[in-house]
């Protein structure tokens, strides 16, 4: 099993699949990745020597942000919404969505399960 970004990548699958198992790739990346790495599309993850594997692991730690530093920074950036009191900040704190969706009906997965309101009938 493949350890990359601190990430344990699954070894029968192809390498640009397995890549997107790390935070921050998405497939779009990972074919890049695998170009600059000189790996093939077709390749799995089991026959990656040691020494493509060390490249792929060096292409990521130079070229992208990923894993604890990304989530890190995107903290810190909501962090920063929130204390200087903008509008995004505030609905990140009250828990409500965040862009714009209705809050009347829907938005749940931002709200939460709904909560019974005591004597109304209706």
């Amino acid at each position: 099993m493949a350890r990359i970004a601190g990430v344990n990548i699954p070894t029968n699958k192809r390498v640009e699949i397995a890549l997107c198992y790390i935070h921050g790739i998405g497939p779009a990346k990972a074919k890049e990745i695998c170009e600059k790495a000189g790996i093939t599309a077709e390749r799995r993850v089991a026959e990656l020597t040691d020494a493509e594997v060390l490249k792929v692991r060096e292409t990521i730690d130079s070229d992208y942000m990923v894993e604890g530093d990304l989530r890190r920074d995107t903290a810190v950036n909501i962090k920063r919404l929130m204390d200087l009191g903008m509008y995004r900040g505030l609905r990140h704190r009250r828990g409500l969505p965040v862009r714009g969706q209705r809050t009347h009906t829907n938005a749940r997965t931002r709200k939460g399960p709904a909560k019974a309101i005591a004597g109304k009938k209706k």
